[in-house]
């Protein structure tokens, strides 16, 4: 194991914030998605049964970037300790999407804000999984947020949460796992069987990062009033378990109960209409505005986060 110090955590999060997503340089998901889409071939006929091979072609993905990030970082620190960590900041810095999502999501209000629908649409499409074509704003409002809400804990928490248990390597196999999710974790024709290995290890990766947001969320929405943070924590709590996934529906419904607004229904997915109960349903429906405040609040939640986990590495 590596162990990381606060420092390392706490200017990686600067990066990002700083930062965000540079085109320029070479983002490590690029890789694993083309390391995805190489293996899965093999892998698929190597051995019969799909069950089988999704299993192994998950677990190879995973070890492998776990073993290719700590022989990395061993080799950075042999050649100089300054230089081991100025590689784990970057490294977790890729691992931090916190500024690039809220790009993303304020591209989508500012898009709204024009009264240019279409525009939208587009833009949300970039970062949600659900059939954006025929959204009326409502519906671009509240997938915006939802994913805003969502991607704390994949874009961020989570991440977070493995580099303080097993330092920059395990961060990194963790947005492996993200990544096969995104990639294969589908329940059709093509990944129901393959896939589910790589869905069902991204459900148990991200389990406690889940229900530890909704501490965070609160915590970060009790700064901005008392009532706000009491309503996140109740709302989290109560209301996370109605989502279809048993974890998207903590942070959700966090931010539902911070921004006193409804979220979740029936919505399409890759040609699939997926019924889900509202959370929140005793709020309003979002409104434009609500996407900026999904924003500050998420900014302010990954902030909260990493002052609390540098807090933890500086004592311990």
């Amino acid at each position: 194991m590596i162990e990381i110090q606060w420092y390392v955590v706490l200017a990686a999060f600067i990066l990002d914030f700083v930062l965000g997503d540079p085109k320029r340089l070479p983002h490590p998901v690029i890789y694993m998605g083309n390391a995805i889409s190489f293996f899965e071939d093999p892998f698929r006929r190597y051995f019969k049964h799909l069950l089988v091979s999704g299993f192994f072609f998950a677990s190879f993905l995973i070890l492998s970037t776990w073993l290719a990030a700590f022989v990395t970082i061993k080799v950075s620190i042999y050649i100089h300790p300054f230089f081991g960590n100025f590689v784990q900041v970057v490294l977790l810095f890729f691992c931090f999407s916190s500024a690039s999502l809220e790009k993303a999501a304020l591209s989508v209000f500012h898009a709204l804000k024009e009264n240019n629908i279409e525009r939208a649409r587009k833009k949300v499409s970039y970062i949600v999984g659900r059939n954006t074509k025929t959204l009326d704003e409502k519906g671009v409002i509240r997938a915006s947020v939802e994913t805003v809400a969502e991607n704390f804990v994949d874009g961020f928490l989570s991440p977070l949460f493995f580099a303080m248990i097993g330092g920059v390597p395990l961060a990194l196999a963790y947005k492996m796992v993200n990544t096969l999710d995104s990639m294969v974790g589908y329940k059709n024709d093509t990944y129901i069987l393959f896939g589910r290995s790589a869905a069902r290890i991204d459900d148990v990766a991200n389990f406690i990062p889940a229900r530890i947001s909704v501490l965070i969320i609160s915590l970060s929405a009790f700064f901005l009033s008392f009532k706000k943070g009491i309503s996140a924590a109740k709302i989290g709590f109560t209301q996370g378990l109605l989502h279809k996934s048993p974890n998207a529906g903590y942070p959700e419904a966090a931010f539902a109960g911070a921004l006193k607004i409804r979220l979740g229904g029936p919505n399409i997915y890759h040609g699939v209409l997926v019924e889900k109960p509202y959370i929140g349903k005793e709020f309003k429906d979002p409104e434009k505005e609500s996407i900026k405040q999904a924003c500050d609040l998420m900014m302010l939640a990954s902030f909260s986060a990493t002052l609390i986990s540098c807090f933890i590495l500086f004592i311990f």
